[in-house]
Parts: structure tokens; C-alpha cells; sequence
């Protein structure tokens, strides 16, 4: 008979989620992943439901949500359970926000705008090579090859900003007056200190500069999967929203005519 949450009592809850908690230490899973599966697996008890409701229930908040409440589940009901999982994944089809994108004017005014000039490289990094906040915070001076740019997409500009600010040989490239590595909170208020300069109105955020990085690529007749290989992405689907922002810029140059 399949398991029903509404008719379990607090002892079997309390055992069950006791066994869930062996199984995903056997597994020798995420501590954060552990504590989610444990969270998802209480809210279904809560909830009184059968599986496929309570996913139902789960469909109209995000992708990433449905998905952890699924994969919880899943794993639940196969390996303390023992029981058959056969429930969909039940993601529905919703309008995917497109990303805001700044315009190169834009860009090249937080930049320029910007005097210090640890800070000025940081922007221009992020912009001319598309990084990602952590993977900006996170790069060695032994990730550049200047003479090839083998290893860092190295915009030329970026190149000379870099080596102002003084080429090093080893360790993190951009680092506090303390010698430490940036806070992900430093960096954004980085780009928001820069883009107030800029008299850009905008919400800016370091992926903002990713995402204009990429649409710039895009409507200067870069190939989609030159930028793909740039970004790091793994699945060409999400390197294509940019084909939409750049779109979407278009018919708006268009509508002026």
C-alpha cells in the first residue's frame, strides 16, 4: 500500500526522517544537501499530501525549488521508503525573464568613470572576459598569459588596464589594502559605486556586466557557440537567451526609425 503522510504518526515521521538521515550519510552527500532533502521531506509531512500533490503544490513557485522538492522526494521514497517512484517532474512552462543588459557606452562610462584603478581593472575583467563575481575574485596572475591569452579571454583593453595597475607573477590579482581576497559584498558594491558614477538608473550587479559582455558578442556577429566556450556554459539552451535580449535591442532600434 503506498505511503500516505496524512496517516503517519509523529513516531514514524520522527523514524523515518531518522532513516533519511542514515541513507544521506552513507551517501556521504552535502551537509547542505542533507539538510534540504530533511526540509523537503518534513514540509511533505506537513502537508498531508501524496507525492504527486505536493509537487503539484510546488509547480508554481521557481524551477530550482520544484527541482529540490522533486530530487528529495525521489530519493525518499526509493531509499527509505522502498518503494516505486514513478511521479513526474512537474516544471511548468514559464516566461523566462530576459537579463538586463547595460549598453557599451554604458560600460565604458563605469570604467572610465571609475579612478581607482584596482577597482577600474576589476570592472573591465569582468566585463571584457565575462567572469563570473567568483570567478573574478578568485583569479591568479598565473591564469593570464599575456604573450597568448591562452588561459583568460584577455581583451586588449583589459590587457593594458592590467598592466597600469602592475602585472604580478603569482597569487590572487585583486586583492583588499589588507592583502585579502575580496568579499563577494565588496564586489558588488564595486560595480553599483560604478555604475552610480556612470548616472546609470539601473539595478547593476557583476552579472549585469556577464550578461552585456555576451549580448555585445552576439549583435557584433559573434558565432553562439564562440560565446558558449567564453561563458563556460555547458548546455547551448542557456547561452541562447542572449539571442533574444540581442533581438529585443534590435526591434527597439528599429521602432525609432
Amino acid at each position: 500500500m503506498p505511503f500516505d503522510p496524512s496517516k503517519a504518526t509523529p513516531e514514524e515521521r520522527y523514524r523515518l526522517v531518522g532513516q533519511l538521515i542514515e541513507e544521506i550519510k552513507l551517501r556521504n552527500y552535502s551537509f547542505q544537501t542533507g539538510r534540504l532533502y530533511i526540509s523537503v521531506v518534513n514540509s511533505f509531512f506537513r502537508s498531508g499530501k501524496n507525492a504527486r500533490d505536493f509537487l503539484l503544490e510546488q509547480s508554481g513557485k521557481s524551477s530550482s525549488t520544484v527541482r529540490s522538492s522533486y530530487f528529495a522526494l525521489r530519493f525518499f521514497y526509493k531509499n527509505v521508503l522502498n518503494e516505486k517512484w514513478d511521479a513526474k517532474l512537474p516544471l511548468a512552462k514559464r516566461n523566462q525573464k530576459l537579463p538586463s543588459v547595460l549598453s557599451r557606452e554604458e560600460v565604458k562610462d563605469m570604467i572610465s568613470k571609475t579612478d581607482n584603478v584596482r577597482h577600474k581593472s576589476l570592472l573591465a575583467i569582468m566585463y571584457y572576459a565575462g567572469l563570473r563575481l567568483d570567478e573574478a575574485r578568485s583569479i591568479r596572475w598565473q591564469d593570464i598569459d599575456f604573450p597568448r591569452e591562452r588561459v583568460l579571454f584577455l581583451h586588449p583593453k583589459t590587457r593594458q588596464i592590467l598592466e597600469f595597475y602592475g602585472k604580478g607573477e603569482e597569487g590572487l590579482v585583486f586583492v583588499s589594502n589588507l592583502g585579502r581576497k575580496y568579499n563577494k559584498r565588496t564586489i558588488e558594491m564595486i560595480v553599483e559605486n560604478a555604475a552610480s558614477k556612470a548616472g546609470i538608473k539601473k539595478h547593476v550587479t557583476p552579472h549585469t556586466l556577464r550578461h552585456s559582455f555576451a549580448t555585445h558578442l552576439l549583435e557584433a556577429g559573434a558565432d553562439i557557440r564562440h560565446i558558449q566556450h567564453l561563458l563556460g556554459h555547458k548546455d547551448l539552451k542557456t547561452t541562447q537567451i542572449y539571442t533574444h535580449v540581442a533581438n529585443r535591442d534590435i526591434k527597439r532600434l528599429a521602432d525609432l526609425l
